[in-house]
């Protein structure tokens, strides 16, 4: 069956003139605002799979947001999908080692100030991205540090390219859609001769081959820095007195669906053989006795806050201190 506009098969089923259901179960006539809002469309087979499990997720929102935690929970665009799908489709699917134990950054002995957002300290963080339907968050987290060093280096703010790492650096370990590691294409970046602009090679979100211009390369990487496994405290250094800092940690089914506050897990793993998804913190703080980190995700910014979300500092929550690296930026 072909598939209906999301728009007229979702108004069909309202009383236009007020958004009243028409004798529709509260759960359904949820799903259909959903559609509206995130312009979906399905065929009739599609539409019962979809509102049930929009149905599952938005009742176990319900009774997270229903008790005492740290963080809420929210409806948002990956609500009509199964956590195995969107880990197939978002998530870094390749097995990531991330195996530096003795990192080469160098931590300085304070104090730090209490609370470091680098969106606040001038023009220095690049606007919250979109991957797509692509494990390639790896290459966001990638040219978002590299944009923010190289801002606070030179005052120019770049916008830079995430498809030419999906297409051009897999002699890295990287493996475009499938994953790979901040870490590691940075080392891509600095053997390679530069990264070129969103403007000379648009995302696609999808492999494709490499065509790299070194000639409109637009910046570029002197060395990688690895701060030491699990030196959640070196995090801080690096984010307090240079710059954001990459770093990768696992993402289990809950958070997918976070909306605010400070996200803590008890379901995820802490070690490094767990990592599936890379992102960029750019600053911490503490909310209410807890210390927490802020953090730009590429999933959008209608996700989270705004695009950003915070989570707990200082107990290596879901492995994000297991492998975290910053480049020093060739100007």
């Amino acid at each position: 069956m072909a598939l209906l506009s999301a728009t007229l098969f979702t108004l069909a089923l309202f009383n236009v003139a007020n958004l009243t259901p028409l004798n529709l179960p509260e759960d359904e006539y949820r799903f259909k605002e959903w559609m509206l809002q995130y312009n979906r469309a399905y065929d009739l087979e599609d539409y019962s799979h979809r509102l049930q499990i929009f149905t599952e997720n938005k009742r176990k929102i319900d009774r997270h947001n229903a008790l005492k935690n740290s963080f809420k929970m929210g409806l948002n665009q990956f609500s009509d999908m199964t956590f195995y799908e969107f880990r197939k489709t978002f998530l870094l699917t390749e097995p990531q080692n991330c195996s530096a134990t003795k990192g080469s950054h160098i931590s300085g002995n304070g104090p730090y100030p209490d609370f470091v957002d680098w969106r606040a300290r001038g023009n220095f963080v690049t606007p919250v991205k979109s991957q797509g339907h692509c494990g390639s968050c790896w290459t966001f987290s990638t040219t978002g540090c590299l944009e923010s060093v190289t801002a606070i280096a030179t005052g120019k703010l770049p916008l830079l390219s995430e498809q030419q790492l999906i297409d051009c650096a897999q002699d890295f370990n990287n493996h475009g859609c499938l994953g790979g590691l901040p870490s590691q294409a940075f080392e891509y970046i600095k053997y390679s001769n530069g990264l070129m602009t969103e403007d000379d090679y648009p995302y696609v979100g999808h492999d494709k081959l490499c065509n790299f211009k070194p000639e409109l390369a637009a910046a570029f990487v002197k060395d990688v820095v690895n701060i030491t496994s699990y030196d959640e405290k070196g995090m801080v250094d690096a984010v307090a007195t240079l710059n954001p800092v990459s770093f990768g940690y696992e993402v289990t089914s809950d958070f997918i669906h976070y909306k605010e506050g400070v996200y803590s897990s008890t379901k995820c793993k802490n070690t490094t053989d767990t990592v599936n998804h890379a992102v960029l913190a750019v600053g911490y703080g503490e909310e209410d006795g807890t210390p927490y980190w802020i953090v730009k995700n590429s999933w959008g910014s209608t996700w989270g806050m705004d695009g950003y979300f915070k989570i707990e500092r200082g107990k290596n929550m879901c492995g994000l201190a297991a492998c975290s690296s910053y480049p020093v930026p060739l100007v």
